[in-house]
Formats: C-alpha cells, structure tokens, sequence
C-alpha cells in the first residue's frame, strides 16, 4: 500500500500518495482544480451542441415572420430581426469562433515553437531573431491584422477565383484571418519557448545526445521539444482565448466573418445595431455576448487547471 503524505503549502485534504505514476499525480492536481474541471465540463458541453445543433435543428437558418420574438418554449433565445431562431444562430457563431480559434492558435504554435527554438538553441541566430520578435512587438497587433486583411484581401480573392472558379471571397476573408491572428499570436510563445531552450540546452542529457553524434534537428526533436511541451500546452490554452477575442473584435468591426456567417463578434454587432431610444431588443445582444464571455473565461480556468498540472511548484509558491 502507498504511505499517504501531507505536503507543506498543499491544501487540507490533498494527499498525494508516494508512489504514485506522474499521470495519477497530473489528475489528482487537475481534479483538485474546481474551476478547471467545471470550465472543461462546459467547454466539451458547449463544442459538443455546436456541432450537433445543425444535425438536431434547422432553424437558425430559416427566414420567418416572428422578428424579434422574446425568448420562449419555441425560441429559447429569441429570434433576430429576420426572425431566425438566435439559439441556432449562437451555436453556429460559436463554431465560427472556435474554428477560427483553433486554427489561429495552431499556427502561433507552429510558427512560435519553430522560432523561439531556433533562437535558443542556436546561439549565432539568437540575436537577430530576437530582435526581430521585438520589433513586431512594437507594432499594434489588431491594426497589423486590419492592415493584412485589407490590403491582401482583394489580392487573394482574384487569384483563388482565377485558380479554384466561384467568388473565392469568403474563402480569402477566412484564410487571411487564419493567417494574421496566427502571425500576432505567436509572439509569446517565441519568448518563452525560448527562455525553456535555453534553459535545456546546457543539461546533461543534451550533451549526451551531442556526444554521440546527433544532429542538431534531431535533439531538438526528440530531447529539448518534449521537455518544453507542458509550457507549450499551458500557453496554448490562453492563446486561444485571445485569438477568439481577436476574431470577435474584427467581426464586430465587420472586417472578420460576413453574413450570413455568423460568428459571436458578428451577432454582437447586429445587437448593438437594433438599440434604440425606442424599444431595446436585450436578447439579441445579451446572449452572443453572455456566450463569448462564458467561453473566454472557461478557457482561461482550463489553462490556470492546466498549469498547474504541468507546474505544480506554481501552485505550492502561491
């Protein structure tokens, strides 16, 4: 049987038992994490009635006469101002957000994790590829991306309609996002990828590998990469929640998803456009903001739970 221990600064009740395998140990930790384990719960939730919802219902889609009706048993968030049923319409701006989430977060991965290696790892690079990630950051992110979206946009359109047929516009519009949120995101990443390379580079297992012949590709691979993956995975989870803002943010402006694609940023700015001094329809501005709000904040719970999964000594220093 394992002998249960009581750690100093750990919380009355958490007992790690000695013995047990890193992964029981990452669980316990994660589990011990209320908010974490709520927000995944609702996270996994919410993705899970996105993608179902157009498989249970149509009616996000579908024009009718009952504009602006109330929240009830038939529309459980209303309808919009061309009576489309707002629950539908949420779920399909969420899955709107979170793709473009996702795969804005994936490339800041790619490109921060290649970058922030190369620069600590290679010495001789580190100096101009630092400073190049300084002067990017000098520069306001969000204008960055206005400015790539604008001034490439018409570009892109004509050579995807010269190459792929069809209008080609709401395919640029989405690569162009993809692209610009993934370039202004990976700034951090670089950083502290590599702040973790350097650290490694000097250990003894390194020298090891480079002892025995290993190129320089392969003991990133297989010796420094793993070692920096828990980093990586923890700042993960806080960029996307970024880049979700970042997309709402163009949307809202209406230089991101174009109807009738909806994304939350888009359903918010169509709810602010229906205030007036008149009659202030709530619901259709309430509930896309309520639901970008929720998910923000979960994805921030999950990387705090996912911190301290993979750095427990965090927790105990707090």
């Amino acid at each position: 049987m394992p002998e249960a221990v009581h750690q100093p600064g750990q919380a009355f009740g958490q007992v790690i038992e000695l013995g047990e395998s890193p992964n029981r140990s990452a669980w316990l930790r994660f589990r011990s994490n209320r908010p974490a384990v709520v927000a995944t719960v609702f996270l996994l939730g919410l993705i899970v009635l996105a993608l179902a919802w157009p498989l249970i219902s149509s009616q996000g889609d579908v024009h009718s006469e009952a504009q602006f009706a109330a929240p009830s048993g038939g529309h459980w968030f209303g309808t919009d101002v061309h009576g489309r049923d707002l629950f539908g319409r949420v779920m399909a701006g969420t899955r709107i957000s979170l793709m473009v989430g996702f795969v804005g977060a994936l490339v800041s991965l790619v490109i921060g994790v290649l970058w922030g290696a190369t620069a600590g790892f290679l010495g001789r690079w580190d100096n101009l590829l630092m400073r190049t990630v300084d002067v990017l950051y000098s520069l306001p992110s969000i204008i960055f991306v206005i400015v790539i979206i604008t001034t490439l946009e018409e570009i892109l359109q004509r050579w995807l309609q010269s190459t792929l047929g069809g209008d080609g516009g709401e395919t640029a519009r989405m690569l162009l996002l993809f692209a610009g949120l993934g370039a202004v995101s990976w700034l951090t990443m670089a950083r502290i990828v590599r702040g973790q390379v350097l650290a490694l580079r000097e250990r003894q297992f390194v020298e090891a590998a480079r002892s025995l012949g290993l190129g320089t590709g392969t003991i990133l691979r297989r010796h420094i990469l793993p070692n920096v993956f828990g980093v990586v995975i923890v700042y993960l989870t806080l960029t996307l929640p970024a880049v979700i803002l970042y997309e709402s943010f163009l949307s809202y402006l209406g230089l991101g998803i174009h109807p009738p694609r909806a994304s939350l940023g888009s359903l918010i700015a169509e709810g602010a456009a229906q205030i007036n001094p008149i009659r202030v329809y709530w619901w259709i501005i309430v509930y896309p903001a309520g639901c970008l709000a929720a998910l923000l904040m979960a994805l921030n719970f999950l990387g705090d739970g996912l911190r301290d999964v993979f750095d427990p000594k965090a927790d105990n220093e707090h």
